[in-house]
């Protein structure tokens, strides 16, 4: 079988260009300060969710001013339990542009004069056309429906954004290193992805990541979800094991997004969880399954946990026999009447 028919392989596959393009475009964005704000809001649906709480995390961690991640239609119905009278930035994602509850919840925020907006996008659409500070990623635009290199293009772009903002210009350089350190992993393990992926012995997968790693476990299970629908959670390395836990056995995959700092409470969270029956697949820069061997510093190296996780799902689609392309029930935009 030729893969290549499959445009999700073909944009995971491809994405270190996006996020080359990506890195370039933050480059050269007129960006403000993160003291110029006291709070910064994070918003998108779906998978651009689960990249605003990966942002708000990686943002707080640089800069030490607070930021949160909300869900694009929260913020439109139930603003008044995030907004308050702070000088507040809202960073808006949306791979389309046009997601009806980010775009409306934008509206209102300038409506009301909350203040500035940065949007995040990969098609110049009428979500750009609001925004004080706006990135357009083209490189990432895709014909599948479930996100994969747009996920990570606009990733690179809010990491690169982050270092920017907080002023942290020893982290640039290496940024431009990553997409051939992508290109290299999905050309080291893509052949244990697929392994993982086409083992249909396995019923139900779970993604541990902590700290500015949750939001990314959170997207690949939603990865997981869409295209292979199989049973899939994300969860922080130590909540696992309050409850959740109960569920390993030896149908059960066990992915560790590893970190450096808290990588011994980590690893033994992973370690318990392979002898309970469980199979344990750990990325991290080193000492891994999945071994990244950058070099780069872990706060702006988040994007290279993706891609393997990514075709794990692909290979794991097609071999039971779905379309990894347009998974069941979803469409690419979610359009709604307000």
């Amino acid at each position: 079988m030729s893969f290549e028919r499959f445009a999700t392989y073909r944009e995971i596959k491809s994405q270190p260009e996006a996020w080359a393009q990506a890195i370039e475009l933050t480059s050269v964005a007129s960006l403000p300060k993160a003291t110029d704000y006291e709070q910064v809001i994070f918003t998108g649906c779906g998978s651009t969710y689960y990249l605003s709480l990966a942002a708000a995390a990686l943002y707080q961690e640089l800069t030490s001013c607070a930021a949160r991640a909300v869900p694009g239609g929260e913020l439109l119905l139930n603003s008044q339990t995030i907004l308050t009278d702070q000088r507040t930035l809202l960073v808006a994602i949306s791979r389309s542009g046009r997601t009806t509850e980010t775009v409306k919840s934008v509206e209102k925020f300038k409506a009301e004069k909350r203040g500035e907006v940065v949007v995040i996008s990969n098609y110049d659409e009428v979500l750009s056309r609001l925004a004080d500070v706006n990135i357009v990623i083209s490189k990432g635009q895709e014909e599948s429906v479930a996100q994969t290199r747009s996920f990570a293009s606009m990733y690179v772009a809010v990491t690169a954004f982050c270092a920017r903002i907080a002023g942290r210009d020893d982290l640039l350089p290496t940024l431009s290193r990553l997409p051939e350190i992508g290109n290299w992993l999905i050309g080291n393990y893509e052949s244990y992805a697929r392994e993982i992926g086409e083992n249909l012995n396995y019923d139900s997968f779970y993604f541990l990541g902590s700290g500015i790693r949750h939001g990314l476990a959170c997207e690949v299970n939603l990865k997981m979800k869409e295209m292979t629908l199989t049973h899939s959670e994300p969860f922080h390395f130590l909540e696992f094991r309050h409850g959740p836990m109960s569920m390993v056995n030896e149908k059960a995959v066990v992915v560790g997004m590893l970190s450096d700092a808290n990588r011994a409470h980590e690893a033994k969270v992973l370690s318990e969880m392979k002898a309970l029956g469980g199979t344990v697949v750990a990325l991290g820069e080193s000492d891994a399954d999945v071994e990244f061997r950058s070099g780069i510093p872990e706060s702006v190296r988040g994007v290279l946990y993706l891609p393997v996780l990514q075709l794990m799902a692909f290979y794991r689609s097609v071999m039971k026999g779905l379309n990894p392309d347009r998974p069941n029930n979803l469409t690419a935009v979610v359009k709604l009447n307000f």
